[in-house]
C-alpha cells in the first residue's frame, strides 16, 4: 500500500478505500484539496478483491467452457476436457493483482496520503486510526458492505461469495440461496463448470428488480440450461455434515447438495465505527444522508454501499466524484439511482437503466406509458453469436424514453448507449435518426427506437 501519512490534517479525510472512497480521493486531489484516505485492508475494496472483478473473471472462464462444449454447431470441433480450478483461480488472481498494483500506483502518483489501519470516527472532524488522530475539514464515510448471512454460520460447506471465489475444487452440486444478481451469476458460472445447481429465491421470481419481460426470458433460458430454481418460498434452515449440506424450505421441501452459497445480498459495514456517537443517523446499519449525500452533521458526508440504494461500484465512483465536487463548491448535479445503469453478467446477460414497465406505469400512469420490444432473432450479430433475447424500451407518451432493458449474450456491452438515451431524456425520434453500425448487437437499440418512433425497419 502507499506510504503512511506524515501530515495529520487534511481538507478531505476519507474512511474507506473502496470504489467510492478512492474516487472521492482522486477527484478531491484534482480539485486542489489535500486528502487522507484510511483503509484497513486493501485499496479497491469489495469490487476489486471479492466482487465485480474476480466474479467477471470467473464468468469469462465459464463462457470459454460453454464455447468449447458447443463449438461443433459452428463448425469447429473442440471438446471440453476439464476445468482446472487452480488455473482459473490463478488467472483471476492475476487480473486482481494487476489492477491492485495499478490503483496503488495511481494514488501514490496523485500524492494521496493512504493511512493504513482501522479507522473510527471520534469527532465531527476527526478519525482515529489505531491510536493516531487525524483531522479533516470534511469527513467522507465510505466503509462499504459485506455479505449478508441471514444468521447462518459460514464455514465448511456453507459459503458466501468471498469463500466461493477461493474454492480449490469444483463441487458436484450446489444450492444458491438468493436469486438476485450475485446468486444468478454464481449459478451461471457453476453450471458452465458442470455443477448441478439449484437456486432458492423467496420472492416470486429470479432477479425480482428487473422488468417482467426480462425475468421471463431469463427463467426460460435458465431452465433450458438445466439450472434449477425454486421461487416463492423462503428457506427455513441450513444444515451440514461431512457428506453434504441440506436446505429445508418453509414449505417443508428439503434440498441437498455438496455446498450452499448464501447470496442474499450485502449489508453495510458501519457497526462499531463511532458514527452514531457523533450524531450520524444510522438506520438498520445504513447511514442516512440527504440527496446531496450530507449526513446532517458538521461537514460529514456518506457515499457508496453504506447509503441506502443500489450497491454498485459505478454508483460508488459517481458518488465519490459528486462529494468531492460538492466540497469544492462546484454544485454538481444529483444522479438518481433510477438512472444508474445495471448489468447482471450471467448467461444470458441482463442490462437495464431507468424505469421498468410496471414502475413507469406507477410513476406516470398506465395510459401514459408506451413500450416496444425488439427480438434479437431479427439481429444479424445476435444470430451469428447464437443468442436469443430482447431489447425493451419504455417511453412516456409523446415524451422521452425513460427505461431501456435488454437480455442476451454480451448484451451488457450495450448499456452505454442505453444510459445515454435515458439520462439525456432522448425521444425515440432522436435515437431513430442516429446511425447504428451493421452488423452489431448495438443495432438492436436503433431498431427498438425506430419501432417506438413508429417507423420500424426490420420489425
Amino acid at each position: 500500500m502507499a506510504e503512511s501519512a506524515t501530515t495529520q490534517e487534511f481538507d478531505v479525510l476519507i474512511l474507506g478505500g473502496g470504489s467510492a472512497g478512492y474516487s472521492a480521493a482522486l477527484r478531491s486531489v484534482q480539485l486542489g484539496l489535500t486528502v487522507g484516505l484510511v483503509e484497513k485492508a486493501k485499496l479497491g475494496g469489495t469490487c476489486l478483491h471479492t466482487g465485480c472483478i474476480p466474479t467477471k473473471a470467473y464468468l469469462h472462464s465459464a463462457e470459454l467452457a460453454d464455447n468449447a462444449r458447443e463449438s461443433a454447431k459452428y463448425g469447429v470441433n473442440t471438446s471440453l476436457e476439464s476445468i482446472d480450478m487452480a488455473a482459473v483461480r490463478s488467472y483471476k488472481d492475476g487480473i486482481v493483482a494487476g489492477k491492485f498494483k495499478g490503483l496503488t500506483g495511481l494514488l501514490k502518483m496523485k500524492k494521496i496520503h493512504v493511512i493504513e489501519g482501522n479507522g473510527r470516527l471520534v469527532g465531527p472532524n476527526a478519525i482515529d486510526v489505531d491510536g493516531t488522530r487525524y483531522t479533516g475539514k470534511n469527513i467522507v464515510l465510505a466503509t462499504g458492505s459485506t455479505s449478508k448471512t441471514m444468521g447462518l454460520e459460514i464455514g465448511g460447506r456453507v459459503l458466501t461469495s468471498t469463500e466461493a471465489l477461493n474454492m480449490e475444487t469444483i463441487p458436484k452440486s450446489a444450492i444458491v440461496l438468493g436469486g438476485g444478481v450475485i446468486g444468478v451469476e454464481f449459478a451461471s458460472v457453476w453450471k458452465s463448470f458442470g455443477v448441478d445447481v439449484t437456486i432458492v429465491e423467496g420472492l416470486p421470481s429470479l432477479v425480482p428488480n428487473e422488468d417482467p419481460s426480462i425475468i421471463k426470458i431469463l427463467e426460460r433460458t435458465f431452465k433450458k440450461r438445466g439450472i434449477n430454481f425454486n421461487t416463492g418460498v423462503f428457506f427455513e434452515k441450513v444444515e451440514q455434515d461431512d457428506n453434504g449440506a441440506k436446505v429445508t424450505l418453509a414449505d417443508g421441501k428439503v434440498l441437498e447438495a455438496d455446498i450452499v452459497l448464501v447470496a442474499v445480498g450485502r449489508g453495510p459495514v458501519t457497526e462499531g465505527l463511532g458514527f452514531e456517537e457523533q450524531g450520524v443517523t444510522v438506520d438498520r446499519g445504513f447511514v442516512i444522508a440527504n440527496e446531496r449525500l450530507h449526513t446532517g452533521v458538521g461537514n460529514i458526508y456518506a457515499i457508496g454501499d453504506i447509503v441506502p440504494g443500489l450497491q454498485l461500484a459505478h454508483r460508488g465512483y459517481q458518488q465519490g466524484i459528486f462529494v468531492a465536487e460538492e466540497i469544492a463548491g462546484k454544485n454538481p448535479v444529483v444522479v438518481e439511482d433510477i438512472n444508474i445503469p445495471k448489468v447482471t453478467y450471467c448467461e444470458p446477460e441482463i442490462m437495464s437503466v431507468g424505469y421498468t414497465e410496471p414502475k413507469a406505469k406507477e410513476k406516470f400512469g398506465a395510459d401514459q406509458v408506451e413500450i416496444q420490444e425488439y427480438n434479437l432473432a431479427g439481429n444479424g450479430k445476435s444470430s451469428i453469436l447464437g443468442t436469443a433475447g430482447i431489447i425493451k424500451m419504455v417511453r412516456v407518451k409523446d415524451g422521452p424514453i425513460v427505461g431501456v432493458h435488454g437480455i442476451g449474450s454480451r448484451i451488457g456491452e450495450q448499456v452505454g448507449e442505453a444510459q445515454l438515451i435515458v439520462n439525456w431524456e432522448a425521444y425515440p425520434e432522436d435515437v431513430a435518426q442516429l446511425v447504428h453500425a451493421h452488423p452489431t448487437q448495438n443495432e438492436a437499440l436503433g431498431e427498438t427506437a425506430l419501432a417506438l418512433a413508429g417507423k420500424p425497419l426490420h420489425g
